[in-house]
């Protein structure tokens, strides 16, 4: 399998460049598969007539971030959130460096050290120059009483027709975490999973794509053409509400 060459159209010629020279010079653990599915994503949106700032809660060194970033219209703002602590002190200047490296300067990013799980939804739409977002991928401290805070969060600060994007799901280090998202939907019925973003790897883990209900047929229909190479037949059935299966692999199980 070519890693590049059967990549889906992220829909930036500028990312599709990052995603094929620069992804893999920038320390992280998110899959390319991932990123390239995320910036159509935004794509998609700006088709749909929404516009507006996006947020990363746990960018670390931008490898992720930069791709979201690239995917935006002139004038949008990217807001990449974290502590910028571990492994070292050295990890925010290493984020922004690598931004600036791969064409996201300070007049097209905000970077916010401090925690998310701390911050009021005030203080963050206030980082967005008072706008709420219109995209948000959640890949902060994986517990699940942090990724609660996170949901909340996103969903105080999510435009209308906005999306959460939720990193490591149904991985094996982290299997809390399913039990924090199926409590936040079960909460929060006017959310629902819009996608799956299948695993690349252990490490470039599998994702999850929310939306409000409202929205949910009106970016189906456009999902099932743009990535029609990319469904998994079966889907995903999250009892009772289905979605599709978005992976590099959609064979089925053969039956001997």
């Amino acid at each position: 399998m070519n890693e590049i060459a059967d990549l889906p159209s992220p829909g930036h010629p500028a990312v599709a460049a990052y995603l094929a020279d620069g992804y893999d010079g920038v320390v992280g653990m998110s899959s390319r598969f991932a990123a390239a599915i995320c910036a159509r994503l935004l794509r998609l949106q700006s088709e749909e007539g929404l516009h507006g700032p996006i947020a990363e809660i746990g960018a670390f060194e931008g490898r992720f971030f930069i791709a979201l970033a690239l995917a935006l219209e002139p004038g949008e703002l990217a807001l990449g959130i974290d502590i910028f602590e571990w492994p070292d002190a050295g990890v925010k200047e290493r984020f922004e460096a690598n931004c600036l490296r791969h064409g996201v300067g300070p007049q097209r990013r905000v970077t916010i050290k401090g925690d998310a799980g701390a911050m009021a939804p005030d203080a963050l739409l206030q980082h967005a120059g008072g706008r709420t977002l219109r995209f948000i991928h959640i890949d902060g401290e994986h517990s699940r009483a942090a990724l609660t805070r996170d949901l909340a969060l996103a969903t105080a600060c999510l435009a209308e027709g906005g999306l959460i994007v939720l990193d490591d799901m149904l991985h094996p280090g982290y299997p809390t975490l399913m039990v924090a998202v199926q409590a936040y939907l079960e909460a929060n019925p006017e959310i629902v999973p819009l996608c799956i973003i299948d695993r690349e790897t252990i490490v470039g883990a599998t994702k999850f794509v929310l939306c409000q209900r409202s929205w949910f047929e009106r970016y189906q229909t456009r999902l099932l053409d743009i990535f029609k190479e990319q469904i998994w037949p079966l889907g995903a059935d999250f009892e009772p509400h289905w979605c599709l299966v978005l992976s590099r692999d959609t064979r089925l199980a053969e039956i001997t």
